[in-house]
């Protein structure tokens, strides 16, 4: 074992955090504790939060007895120590879940991003399990403050007082904090058009409809189609006047878009007819081949399917599809990039899991098959272990990492990210000498 690898984190009941002081950070990978690796501890990125894993207590390595333990008593403490975990901030791919005795977890853990942090007493700072894979700054929390965006959510609200697709964003703005939202009333980068209040999914971790029994969703889905004419009306003046202006098919506040295609072709037929400048975007599941094949007809500049694995037994355990099959997703893929639009997987990971050996080698025949051109590295906001047992993840993966260098090496020219670009860098200088890993 390496020295001064960092010491174990915990909290009390009431969420202050103590340093042990001779615990060492564990990780999980899976249902398995392990050893962070050096090259996989980075400082806790600036946005990140800390929050605990209630009444589920720790597991730590220790150096004295050379095994991973159950930690139910901690120094400080009269009552039992709580795991903590770290909520990453965006562009930021997580690599080991937070170690701690899920068997002892009596509640459904809400629907965040779960990641192992320690302290590193040598840096004085908080550590986590991740790797940097999207350096833009645009969505850094300092970029987004109230205090501006309230007049001018008011002030477009006067503007357009009877198109019901602002007054959604609003909601989303100012009550659900949503950054892309903020953006449309800033004027500024990438803003979201959300269409759709049905899906022909059930995902397990749906961040806008959640089975009473479980979770609650982050926030509620739009509940109307919005027409042409006000989809129009909203998009087209951030195309013309934002800075690196994209507008977005697929947001969080709603079902999946793929199933109002026909206005979202619509829409993107007017909007190409209107202006030349900026990139429409549809992220999308990818259900139905043929409607990409309209939107693709219509002008769409970029498609992005989301998948949380690319086996079809553990992406239908996650997504639960209505009426359809992986194999459309695969089509739909297939579709875009011959009718040589961007493409791009928003690919949900969970340690454990994403980097599963059998996982792996299906990627790299999925990437092989498909040409897709970006892997949009999203961390997969769900309890781990309520996901870990839903698709059947009963062992450790090969590392979060390995996993992105077996990509890289196999496919010098595959980008890595977490955001949607503006069509002008969909290729940008430099990547086909293959994209980095931070």
């Amino acid at each position: 074992m390496k020295k001064n690898l960092p010491r174990l984190v915990y909290a009390d009941a009431q969420g202050q955090i103590y340093d042990h002081p001779h615990l060492t950070m564990a990780g999980m990978s899976g249902p398995e504790a392990v050893l962070p690796e050096t090259v996989e501890l980075i400082p806790l990125p600036e946005g990140s939060r800390l929050f605990t894993i209630p009444d589920t207590p720790p597991i730590a390595w220790d150096q004295r007895t050379k095994r991973f333990s159950t930690v139910d008593k901690a120094p400080g403490l009269r009552g039992r120590p709580q795991a903590v975990s770290a909520f990453m901030a965006p562009g930021y791919a997580r690599t080991l879940l937070p170690a701690c005795d899920y068997r002892q977890k009596s509640v459904h853990l809400p629907l965040w991003s779960y990641t192992a942090v320690g302290w590193d007493e040598e840096r004085d700072c908080f550590v986590v399990a991740a790797s940097q894979v999207d350096t833009n700054q645009n969505w850094n929390p300092d970029n987004y403050d109230d205090r501006l965006l309230d007049p001018l959510v008011r002030q477009r609200l006067a503007e357009l007082p009877n198109n019901r697709l602002l007054e959604q964003l609003a909601r989303c703005a100012i009550d659900y904090h949503c950054f892309a939202a903020k953006n449309l009333f800033f004027r500024r980068w990438e803003a979201p058009l959300p269409t759709s209040p049905a899906c022909n999914s059930a995902c397990l971790g749906c961040i806008s409809l959640q089975a009473s029994e479980c979770c609650p969703s982050n926030h509620d889905r739009i509940s109307f189609v919005p027409t042409p004419e006000e989809l129009v009306e909203v998009a087209l003046p951030h195309l013309e006047q934002a800075p690196e202006p994209i507008v977005s098919f697929g947001q969080g506040c709603e079902g999946d878009p793929i199933l109002q295609a026909p206005t979202i072709a619509e829409a993107t037929r007017r909007l190409k007819r209107a202006t030349s400048r900026g990139t429409i975007n549809f992220n999308s599941n990818g259900s139905l081949p043929d409607r990409v094949q309209e939107l693709c007809d219509a002008g769409m500049d970029s498609f992005r399917f989301s998948l949380n694995s690319v086996l079809e037994e553990r992406y239908n355990a996650y997504y639960r599809p209505k009426g359809y099959r992986f194999s459309s997703v695969l089509q739909s893929l297939q579709i875009a990039k011959q009718a040589g639009r961007f493409t791009m997987i928003n690919y949900l990971i969970s340690p454990g899991a994403s980097d599963a050996p059998e996982e792996v080698e299906a990627l790299l025949r999925f990437v092989a098959e498909t040409g897709v051109d970006m892997i949009q590295l999203r961390n997969l906001s769900i309890d781990p272990d309520y996901y870990n047992r839903a698709i059947g993840i009963t062992r450790r993966g090969i590392g979060i990492y390995r996993l992105l260098q077996r990509l890289k090496q196999e496919f010098p020219r595959l980008q890595f990210g977490y955001y949607n670009r503006t069509k002008e860098n969909f290729f940008p200088p430099g990547f086909e000498n293959g994209w980095p890993i931070r």
